[in-house]
């Protein structure tokens, strides 16, 4: 797989914002890598986002840097919103957060194997009022 098929693949996957697992590996794995924690599976994965970006946040990303390589591409965004439900234990405070936010993905055959997910909770707590 080149650069731009993986491009391709990935701006696909980007524009269809979580709601199209066919750029998505039947045992596609995101690991959230503060801690630990794997979504495992096509609708696996779609339920990590759509709580992230739907229940626990009503949010969106903001693009800041796209790496795109032989079977490998990096994004690396702002997560924009409002903390509406529970996350991480945290009920919802109704703040406002803008969180950087970075994915380190692995293709295979044209699709996403692995997903890294690297979220600063530092930066989240802080906004929070929590730190």
């Amino acid at each position: 797989m080149s650069a731009e098929t993986t491009r391709a693949v990935m701006t696909k996957y980007f524009n269809a914002e979580h709601s199209d697992t066919s750029m998505l590996a039947d045992d596609v794995v995101f690991t959230v890598m503060g801690t630990g924690q794997e979504h495992r599976g096509k609708e696996g994965v779609l339920g990590l986002l759509h709580y992230f970006y739907h229940i626990a946040f009503d949010a969106k990303t903001e693009t800041k840097n796209l790496v795109f390589a032989d079977q490998q591409a990096v994004g690396e965004w702002d997560f924009v919103g409002k903390h509406i439900g529970e996350f991480a234990g945290i009920p919802a405070t109704h703040k406002d957060v803008r969180v950087p936010l970075c994915v380190v993905y692995d293709l295979e055959n044209d699709q996403i194997k692995r997903g890294r997910v690297y979220f600063e909770m530092p930066a989240l707590l802080q906004q929070l009022g929590l730190r």
